[in-house]
């Protein structure tokens, strides 16, 4: 998958690190300034049609922080087709 950025997601990202859960935040105080082995880490993404948490363009990796309000199942199903889409 190409990675695509997505300008009109730019707000809501911006929006998003405002307000970071704490897990989210104390997961970036680890990820922050090249403190993973010299691997550079963005947080809210935008990519796609989505935001993801965290991202490595150079791993290609994205990390996502789920919290209680994943466990309803249409926020799970969303996170299904999202964890799909990302992994092609």
């Amino acid at each position: 998958m190409i990675i695509k950025y997505n300008p009109k997601l730019k707000e809501l990202a911006r929006e998003l690190r405002r307000n970071a859960t704490k897990s989210e935040v104390r997961l970036w105080q680890k990820l922050k300034r090249d403190q993973m082995h010299g691997y550079d880490f963005h947080r809210q993404k935008p990519i796609d049609e989505y935001i993801v948490d965290f991202f490595c363009n150079r791993l290609r990796l994205a990390i996502e922080v789920d919290g209680y309000s994943h466990e309803i199942l249409e926020v799970w199903e969303r996170d299904v087709k999202k964890t799909n889409r990302l992994n092609e």
